[in-house]
C-alpha cells in the first residue's frame, strides 16, 4: 500500500508544481514606468502607466472632456516628494499623491488627490483633494504615440513636469525650497564650527559666488581654501571672485595658475575656462 501512495504523491506534487510553471507572459498594453528626478534637493518620483493611440482619437475620445482621468493607465498615476514643494503658488505638504487630470479642449484641471489606493478614477472623491489648479493645454506639431511623462526646464530649485500624449501637451511648475537650506548648512558646517576643510570652504565659498551673496566672504574662504590645500577647480573659481571684485590682475594669476594645474591633471575643459577668462580680462 505504502508502495503506491508514494507514486500517486509525486504525480500530484509534480503536477501541482507544472501547474505554477506554466504562464503566458505577454506584453502589457500600458507598460508601467518610474522616473525619479532631484528637484533642487528635493526627490521627486512619478509612478505611472503609459497607454498608447493604437490608431485612435485620444482627448475628447477615448478620453472624454470635462471628466477624472487617472493621467495614464491602469492604477492613477502617483506623484511623490521627498519634502514640501509648492506647486502654483500653493505648498504642498511631503508625501505622495494620485495626479489626476481633467482634460478640455482649452484648459485642463489638474487634481493632487489624497487617496493613491484607487484603479483609475473609480471612486475618485473631490473630497481628497488636496490641491486642483488650473492650465492652459499646447498642441504639439509631433505626435507623442504613447503617453509620457518627464520634467524639463530644470533650475537650482525648480523643474516643469510635463505629459505628453497624441497632439497635446500640459506642463506645470515644482519649485522647491533650497537657499534657507543651505545657507543653514553653510552656518552649521562652516560658519559656526569656523572650519579649515578645503572642500567644505570650497562649497560655501562656490554657493556665495553663484547666488550673488558676501563676495568678500566668498573669497575669504576659497583663499583659505587654496592656500590650504591647491586645485584646479578651487584655483578658478578664486579667479572668478577675483575677477567680480575688479581684482583683475589677481584674476588673471590665478587663472594662469588653474589653467597649468589642469594641464598637469590633462583636463580640457577647465584649460579652456581660463583661456576664456583671461581674455576676458584683457
Amino acid at each position: 500500500m505504502r508502495k503506491s501512495i508514494i507514486p500517486i504523491l509525486l504525480f500530484t506534487l509534480f503536477s501541482f508544481s507544472f501547474g505554477f510553471a506554466q504562464q503566458i507572459q505577454m506584453p502589457q498594453a500600458s507598460p508601467s514606468a518610474k522616473i525619479s528626478q532631484k528637484v533642487g534637493l528635493t526627490d521627486v518620483t512619478v509612478d505611472y502607466s503609459r497607454p498608447s493611440t493604437k490608431g485612435r482619437k485620444i482627448f475628447g475620445e477615448l478620453v472624454p472632456f470635462g471628466q477624472v482621468w487617472r493621467t495614464g493607465a491602469n492604477s492613477a498615476t502617483t506623484v511623490e516628494f521627498s519634502t514640501e514643494v509648492n506647486i502654483q503658488g500653493n505648498s504642498i505638504p511631503k508625501g505622495k499623491y494620485a495626479l489626476y487630470s481633467i482634460p478640455g479642449k482649452n484648459k485642463w484641471t489638474v487634481v493632487l488627490s489624497k487617496n493613491t489606493q484607487l484603479w483609475g478614477a473609480i471612486g475618485y472623491s473631490p473630497e481628497d483633494d488636496i490641491l486642483r489648479f488650473d492650465v492652459t493645454p499646447n498642441k504639439l506639431s509631433r505626435k507623442y504615440e504613447t503617453f509620457e511623462i518627464s520634467f524639463n526646464n530644470m533650475t537650482d530649485n525648480g523643474a516643469d513636469l510635463s505629459m505628453k500624449w497624441e497632439n497635446t501637451r500640459v506642463d506645470f511648475r515644482i519649485t522647491t525650497e533650497v537657499d534657507p537650506i543651505v545657507m543653514a548648512q553653510i552656518k552649521e558646517n562652516v560658519i559656526d564650527t569656523k572650519t579649515k576643510d578645503p572642500s567644505l570652504l570650497y562649497a560655501a565659498s562656490s554657493y556665495y559666488f553663484t547666488n550673488n551673496k558676501d563676495l568678500d566672504q566668498a573669497y575669504e574662504w576659497i583663499s583659505e581654501s587654496v592656500s590650504s590645500d591647491p586645485k584646479y577647480w578651487t584655483m578658478h573659481l578664486k579667479a572668478k571672485i577675483e575677477a567680480k571684485l575688479g581684482k583683475k590682475e589677481a584674476a588673471k594669476t590665478s587663472a594662469k595658475e588653474s589653467m597649468k594645474m589642469a594641464e598637469e591633471a590633462k583636463n580640457p575643459d577647465y584649460v579652456g575656462l581660463n583661456e576664456r577668462l583671461i581674455k576676458s580680462l584683457d
